[in-house]
């Protein structure tokens, strides 16, 4: 039992520091909260794809081609039935429209980027390039339907699926298609780019940027919710049901179906990995962006991550017992 909780609890607390250490950074104002903005810029530009393409280029062959489907599928089932819970639940969490469609994109899409990478590389990071591939379902429902549809206001969503579609031509899928050509032609690339090492572990440039994935993405985290105001967020009640719900209801229904699921134990974890993480952060950023009220949905990533800290090892020693 141990040997999977205290690893967990471990690691999360390992993320939650960096999160504070973020926090204080923008409270004490030794970081100003512009900051937030060009760390985003690095994160989604330059370590985020370097992780991935470091990622694919070592572990993506025939053999994982051979596997694909199962976890694209899966996440396309579960992304799906996540947000028809998330219409449902969102209309008893709340009555006006805006917020609605707040808490149904937090209950849609938990935080499987940042943290759920962080979360998935260094506890599971044999399955790490399956994950990426589990969630391709989950971005391609944000770009098309959660971001346009939930978080933009009725007058600049795009109502378009192409508009959507062509979001998908960002680096991270960029990197992730090199990534796996690279990695099926079993080409490589000089070790002062990417130096895979017999222990698998990546080096040259590609690996040194995607180590500062995970530290960066949690500071990031931390300087985002220093920006609301904890009053306003820890005294809406509403914000604790829907933590609660993304954080232990959702993941306990899916643990209990993969009771009676026969499913890969890679597809199994992959699921947990993607449904137990905390409320993200687009419901923050998108709606700030257009200058719209962030205060419900900057109390729920605040309260998501704080409880996260607690709720994801059970989750994991929970399904490690099934």
């Amino acid at each position: 039992m141990s040997e999977v909780f205290l690893p967990t609890l471990s690691r999360m607390g390992f993320l939650m520091l960096l999160i504070a250490i973020g926090y204080v950074l923008v409270k004490t104002k030794i970081v100003p909260s512009e900051g937030a903005g060009l760390l985003s810029k690095l994160e989604n530009y330059v370590f985020i794809p370097a992780l991935v393409l470091g990622t694919f280029l070592k572990d993506f062959t025939v053999t994982k081609l051979s596997t694909a489907w199962q976890y694209v599928v899966c996440g396309i089932v579960v992304v799906g039935f996540s947000a028809i819970f998330a219409v449902f639940v969102s209309k008893l969490c709340a009555k006006d429209k805006y917020t609605q469609n707040i808490y149904t994109y937090g209950l849609s899409f938990a935080n499987f980027g940042f943290m759920g990478n962080a979360v998935v590389q260094a506890l599971f990071p044999e399955v790490f390039a399956d994950y990426l591939i589990y969630v391709i379902p989950f971005w391609i429902l944000i770009y098309v339907w959660g971001v346009p549809y939930t978080l933009m206001p009725k007058n600049e969503n795009k109502k378009n699926l192409f508009s959507g579609l062509k979001n998908l031509i960002n680096p991270m899928f960029i990197a992730m298609v090199i990534g796996i050509i690279l990695g099926l032609a079993n080409i490589s690339l000089p070790d002062f780019v990417c130096e895979v090492s017999e222990s698998g572990k990546v080096g040259g440039v590609v690996g040194t940027l995607g180590d500062c994935m995970s530290p960066v993405a949690m500071l990031l985290t931390g300087m985002t919710i220093a920006k609301i105001s904890l009053r306003s967020a820890c005294t809406n009640l509403s914000i604790y049901a829907v933590s609660l719900i993304r954080l232990v209801l959702m993941p306990l229904i899916v643990i209990a179906v993969l009771y009676f699921v026969d499913l890969p134990y890679g597809v199994e974890l992959c699921t947990v990995c993607a449904t137990a993480m905390p409320l993200g952060l687009n419901t923050i950023v998108v709606p700030a962006a257009y200058g719209r009220d962030t205060t419900v949905a900057a109390g729920m990533a605040l309260v998501s991550h704080l409880l996260s800290c607690i709720t994801i090892p059970i989750v994991f020693l929970l399904f490690s017992l099934t």
